[in-house]
């Protein structure tokens, strides 16, 4: 989600910006008091805010005991990844039959852009560019249905993808299968580029299972 768009200036967004980030931490208590102190807001606002990031699977809210930030296992990073799989895959595909040729040359940017990030081993800087880039992808594929649930998905694991991407050598793995997925998606071959997809994000499952986290 850009940062300055309207759902990011709502109460809601700025909160969910807060736990991505890092600024809330697995665990954290969210009270209401505090809450409604940093942000400027009423307590009634910060409950809906809980409520909505409970929905989304972000926060917890504890009979008797108020909100925390809700921490995802590792086993549970992993299963979110293998539906990320599922449907990433169909995203793949949809934006195969789809993209433009603009469209297409946009993804070869990106994928351009990673692979000089990876040579420069700026690894900020290609996870910024991977996020981009399935970022692109399900808009090209219009999917709204699908993008909404990744997203949603991709939020709840967002600090197991990133300690993964910062493992030694990982984005070198990344790259060549991100450009495999452009490759397809931009000769417009749907049933190549759901492969292409499906085989990354298994790969992002095996390589969550093998990690410390």
């Amino acid at each position: 989600m850009a940062p300055g768009s309207p759902q990011e200036e709502t109460l809601t967004g700025r909160v969910r910006a807060a736990v991505l980030s890092g600024d809330f931490v697995p665990n954290q208590r969210l009270v209401e008091a505090d809450v409604c102190e940093q942000f400027g807001a009423t307590r009634a606002a910060v409950r809906e805010t809980f409520k909505e990031l409970a929905a989304e699977g972000l926060v917890e809210i504890l009979r008797n005991k108020g909100a925390r930030v809700r921490a995802v296992s590792k086993a549970e990073a992993v299963e979110i990844t293998e539906v990320r799989m599922v449907l990433e895959g169909l995203s793949a595909a949809k934006a195969a039959e789809r993209v433009t040729p603009e469209q297409g040359g946009r993804l070869r940017e990106i994928v351009a852009a990673m692979r000089t990030a990876v040579e420069s081993n700026d690894l900020d800087r290609y996870s910024e560019l991977n996020a981009a880039l399935h970022a692109e992808i399900r808009e090209i594929a219009g999917h709204r249905t699908s993008a909404v649930i990744i997203e949603r998905l991709g939020a709840q694991v967002v600090r197991h993808k990133f300690r993964l991407a910062r493992q030694p050598g990982r984005a070198s793995v990344s790259l060549p299968q991100h450009e495999l997925i452009v490759a397809a998606i931009v000769a417009g071959d749907p049933e190549a580029a759901q492969t292409a997809m499906q085989q990354h994000l298994r790969s992002v499952a095996k390589a969550l299972e093998a990690s410390d986290a």
